[in-house]
């Protein structure tokens, strides 16, 4: 492939897609959004040329890679079109809402040779990458216990497809993802899961508590969300048998970018503060100031995939076995 700017066709433009994606497909430097697909107004986005269909987006001549940032339910059939199209492709999580699923698009991803690789962003938060090191350092010892918690306070339900009876919507995968491919990060596959989940707020019809259970060995790591939790539990906690890590509150670079920030900006990076950490030990405690992380780097990644240059920053191997826990969960606890 050439060196000029890998064209981007972007499917959906609202938190995920115009918030999130797009920002840091720009500051990656080896982008150009050539294509929005969005019924939304983004006609004061010059650089962001809206295209309507998601059809029209796929199937363009000056697309080279597909972001899919659309509902959930979405995100196979566009994959799919995308990779019969011959086009690279990122898939915002969930890869997809079944592993036979997850498995088509891995076929198909290999029989076109195109790149398919899936948004675990949450891989690159400064707090996650703290904990990872830590563990592997040994300087917490034999890990017993790792918790990775992501409450919120929203005691009343708001109408939304993530709340809805539609497929892919609920707090499991929403948040889910997220958390399970953290586990399976710093740990591997789990000698066995449990799973609960329930829908506990009023008004809400799909579920927006779940905490799951993984086994290692005597090691167990425990991942959970709840929305009606006014005093958040700590985000992450790993305890070993030389000392203990937690950290507290959610990495800023959402928050940055949902007030406008780009992390292209000069300051981007001096405008996100200190994730907040404790390292306890028998000796005492050690407050400790964690870096934000970096999501501009899984678009680096992803464009030295594209360019053969390197592997994807998420490979579908991965994310498939995400799915796969989930499957799991849902068929221990039926809504």
């Amino acid at each position: 492939m050439s060196n000029d700017p890998i064209r981007v066709g972007l499917i959906g433009h609202g938190l995920a897609g115009g918030i999130i994606h797009a920002p840091l497909i720009e500051a990656a430097g080896d982008f150009r959004i050539t294509a929005v697909a969005t019924s939304r107004d983004i006609s004061a986005r010059r650089d962001r040329p809206r295209r309507g269909d998601p059809a029209d987006v796929v199937q363009a001549d000056d697309v080279d890679l597909v972001v899919v940032a659309s509902p959930n339910e979405t995100h196979v059939p566009l994959a799919t079109a995308a990779l019969q199209a011959g086009k690279h492709v990122v898939l915002d999580k969930p890869f997809a809402l079944s592993v036979a699923d997850a498995d088509a698009l891995i076929a198909l991803a290999a029989e076109n040779r195109r790149v398919l690789t899936i948004f675990h962003n949450r891989r690159e938060d400064g707090d996650f990458r703290a904990v990872r090191e830590k563990i592997a350092s040994g300087a917490l010892g034999e890990v017993g216990l790792f918790e990775a918690r992501w409450d919120r306070f929203r005691p009343e339900a708001a109408p939304a497809w993530r709340n809805s009876t539609q497929p892919g919507s609920g707090m499991l995968w929403d948040l889910g993802p997220h958390l399970i491919d953290q586990v399976l990060q710093l740990f591997g596959s789990p000698d066995w899961m449990r799973a609960d989940r329930a829908t506990q707020r009023d008004g809400a019809v799909a579920d927006d508590y779940f905490e799951l259970t993984f086994a290692y060995g005597r090691m167990r790591a425990i991942v959970s969300s709840c929305s009606v939790v006014a005093a958040p539990r700590p985000r992450f906690s790993a305890h070993g048998t030389k000392a203990s890590l937690l950290t507290h509150g959610i990495d800023p670079i959402e928050a940055l970018l949902r007030q406008g920030g780009h992390p292209a900006d000069a300051d981007f990076r001096e405008r996100l503060p200190a994730i907040p950490a404790t390292l306890a030990t028998p000796n005492g405690q050690e407050l400790l100031d964690i870096a934000a992380g970096d999501w501009v780097d899984f678009y680096r990644k992803t464009a030295a995939a594209v360019r053969g240059e390197g592997p994807p920053p998420v490979e579908a191997s991965e994310a498939r076995e995400v799915i796969a826990m989930i499957e799991q969960a849902f068929a221990q606890v039926r809504g």
